[in-house]
């Protein structure tokens, strides 16, 4: 099904495609050949890494190649079988390496003239076998390295270019992935009888899937030893592909790590591709997967998943398809983490959900807050005073959430214990932690879990009463002190969270002398702050819990977060209340001296 669906990937977008068996390629060293084909010269094109905007880089012919007799490229290759170069050890150029790059140069020149003989009326492809045949000196600089790429032009045609040359390298290449012995049969991927690879004739380019280990290309498909394969057999013997399968399933798979549209790259291991069925992606995923959604994007995506559907939504039945692919790699091989190929608007339900289950209220601005699935991650890191350590998050949590998300299941179980565990370190909840937070309970077979994205004043939950219990002491104390350095979250906070009934009840009989001070310098808020400690005090005094589990800490911290974002929004709105009175109370004095 995988290889099916690249396969109809790659007829949507055959444009896009570099020609079968070609891959993109930065080129070091350009071989001019003069016209005739009586001399050539050799064009410096190799920059450094700081300088990519200068690179010159093109589809050239390429195919998965091993052993110690490894064959050539058509026309572009490297400087030892194009130039000759031998390679150089330490203690200098050995007679076995110049015997090789001398070999290597035959097989080339070899396969270059017989292109060039084939290319009947081509002046380029004249020019080339007249060159390969008289063999003329070209220069070498001292700069020129062995595993250099050398491609090579005649005039303004670059050779590998013609359309001569990519059919031949085709060929080349079926030859070479069919085996000693040619086979055919069924394909397993278009059904239709033909040719069938004996090998992949291309892997994932290297680097082009993170990796905490040594980075390779990945294969797809690959079976070299007995023990791997059914009833002994090695190579594709069971999983018959054609030629034209393979190649362009491959050829797709690089095209979509290539591409910043349709690939997320995980920040310590992997990466997930994506695209639809139709030509045009839709829009609520390009969304999900940028770093920093829209949140009027978001909210209209919910409410538009969360509406009634009409009569006539049967026929106009969206049949389009959503394709996720994640994928790791060990070794040499790549490892699918997850295939996901389900129907459009049953993943874009997934992904409202996701928001829906994750949304925060934002107490300064008044609306909801979304967060990237990386923030997400890393808020399981650590604080360190101003922002998240790079590189904190757990391993491998990013890719898990990511499931979590397109698949509509809930987060990883470890994610809760490692989020309260930095939350009691850094003494920290912010708006991502809370986030998760909320998602994880959200996301939890037990309804009492499931918590409002702001503060909800009716609930009984004994955690979540306390959390706001505490947010409202903390109140208490900066109104009364309002300069203090060591707050209550700093030194009472972590000890609330786990044992709640010691903690609280300790600090509300303390609460006594905050409030002395207020009757004096702040009545108006010490009444306030009274009536609602009083008030949340009242529901919850006669079952203050001991010990709390882990989501009930959970509980208590959202309880904690909602109250301390509703009491922002209250002292917002006052603030606007009394900017809003100054000029109303100003006028009559302007107009009694104009008088």
């Amino acid at each position: 099904m995988l290889l099916q669906r690249l396969t109809e990937y790659g007829d949507r977008i055959a444009g896009e495609l570099p020609a079968e068996f070609y891959r993109e390629k930065q080129i070091h060293w350009v071989l001019d050949i003069a016209p005739d084909g009586l001399s050539a010269k050799l064009l410096k094109r190799k920059v450094s890494g700081r300088q990519r905007d200068q690179m010159l880089t093109m589809p050239v012919p390429y195919v998965q190649r091993s052993g110690t007799k490894v064959p050539p490229y058509l026309l572009v290759d490297t400087a030892e079988f194009v130039l000759g170069v031998p390679k150089a050890a330490k203690n200098g150029v050995t007679a076995k390496d110049r015997g090789e790059a001398s070999r290597r140069h035959d097989s080339y020149r070899d396969l270059a003239l017989r292109w060039a003989s084939s290319a009947v009326g081509e002046p380029a492809a004249e020019a080339a076998r007249t060159f390969f045949t008289a063999r003329p000196e070209v220069d070498l600089p001292k700069e020129v390295e062995t595993k250099d790429t050398v491609a090579i032009m005649v005039g303004t045609s670059w050779l590998h270019q013609l359309g001569s040359a990519q059919q031949l390298w085709g060929e080349e290449v079926r030859a070479r992935k069919s085996g000693t012995a040619d086979r055919a049969g069924l394909c397993l991927v278009c059904g239709e009888y033909r040719a069938l690879l004996a090998t992949i004739p291309e892997p994932v380019k290297k680097g082009a899937i993170p990796t905490t280990g040594g980075s390779n290309e990945g294969q797809l498909i690959s079976i070299n030893t007995a023990a791997q394969g059914r009833e002994g057999l090695t190579q594709l013997v069971n999983t018959p592909v054609c030629h034209r399968c393979g190649g362009r399933a491959m050829a797709v798979l690089n095209h979509l790590v290539a591409s910043d549209r349709h690939r997320r790259r995980f920040r310590d291991d992997g990466v997930l591709l994506w695209w639809t069925k139709r030509p045009e992606p839709d829009s609520a995923f390009a969304m999900f997967f940028d770093d920093q959604p829209d949140a009027a994007d978001i909210e209209h995506l919910i409410d538009s998943m969360a509406a009634s559907p009409g009569p006539a939504s049967a026929e106009r039945a969206d049949t389009d398809a959503f394709y996720g692919l994640s994928l790791g790699l060990n070794n040499a091989r790549l490892v699918v983490r997850d295939w996901i190929d389900v129907p459009l608007p049953a993943a874009k339900a997934s992904l409202a959900a996701w928001y829906a289950d994750h949304g925060v209220w934002d107490g300064w601005t008044g609306r909801a807050r979304y967060f990237p699935l990386w923030q997400m991650a890393l808020s399981c890191g650590r604080w360190q005073g101003e922002r998240y350590a790079p590189d904190s998050a757990p391993h491998g949590l990013e890719a898990e959430l990511l499931h979590s998300a397109l698949h509509g299941t809930r987060p990883p179980a470890r994610a809760l214990p490692l989020l309260l565990q930095r939350v009691h370190a850094d003494q920290r909840v912010d708006l991502p932690r809370l986030a998760l937070l909320r998602l994880l309970l959200n996301r939890s077979p037990h309804p009492q879990d499931h918590l409002m994205p702001q503060l909800d004043k009716n609930s009984t939950d004994p955690a979540y009463l306390c959390g706001r219990l505490f947010a409202v002491l903390e109140s208490v104390q900066e109104e009364a002190l309002p300069d203090i350095k060591t707050t209550l979250r700093d030194k009472f906070f972590s000890a609330a969270v786990a044992a709640p009934s010691i903690t609280l009840r300790r600090l509300f009989a303390d609460s006594g002398a905050h409030f002395k001070r207020l009757r004096r310098d702040k009545p108006a808020a010490r009444n306030a702050l009274e009536k609602r400690l009083f008030e949340i005090y009242s529901k919850v005094s006669d079952d203050l819990p001991g010990h709390l589990t882990d989501v009930q800490q959970g509980r208590f911290i959202i309880g904690y977060s909602h109250q301390r974002h509703e009491d922002l929004a209250g002292k917002q709105a006052a603030r606007e209340r009394r900017l809003a009175a100054v000029p109303a109370q100003a006028a009559p004095a302007q107009e009694t001296a104009s008088a």
